[in-house]
């Protein structure tokens, strides 16, 4: 017989759950597990001779966190407006990185069974740092790899 709590554990096994944050035009998905806090950027301090996808360091709340440009690292251009850029805060390695996106949207629960590849036609800057997509009602949500994104040619990127 099954109990209501076994099928609300493995509806739960089945679910993950994924933060959505716009950077462009294009809806991405960070799973929520690796989301430590999201902020608005101040006190950015640049890095001489950094790799151009890092847009500086910040100290946040005694951390210092190294801020990665996702617009640069997507090559988009620019944003072009003169608001402070919102940051998602994540760690890997035991270094903190603020990954900087446009605007951040709710948390969803997607059904693992419903994640797909990347399609064939994805743009390469995309497919590089998707771990697959989700199909939603009108839009595509493309999964982020952490890893992926934190991995600029082997170079340790941490400032």
């Amino acid at each position: 017989m099954t109990t209501d709590a076994s099928r609300t554990d493995a509806l739960t096994n089945t679910l993950t759950e994924y933060i959505t944050v716009v950077i462009g035009d294009q809806l991405f998905g960070l799973p929520i597990a690796q989301v430590q806090d999201v902020f608005m950027l101040d006190g950015l301090t640049r890095v001489p001779l950094s790799q151009p996808e890092i847009a500086g360091v910040l100290n946040l709340r005694g951390r210092i966190v190294t801020a990665i440009d996702m617009r640069r690292r997507l090559g988009l251009p620019r944003r072009d407006d003169s608001s402070k850029p919102m940051a998602v805060g994540i760690e890997s390695k035991s270094e903190s990185y603020g990954l900087l996106i446009d605007s951040v949207g709710e948390v969803l629960q997607l059904d693992v069974g419903t994640r797909e590849p990347n399609p064939v036609n994805l743009d390469p800057h995309l497919a590089r740092i998707s771990a697959g997509v989700h199909r939603l009602e009108g839009r595509l949500l493309v999964l982020l790899d952490v890893d992926r994104v934190l991995d600029m040619g082997g170079e340790a990127i941490a400032a």
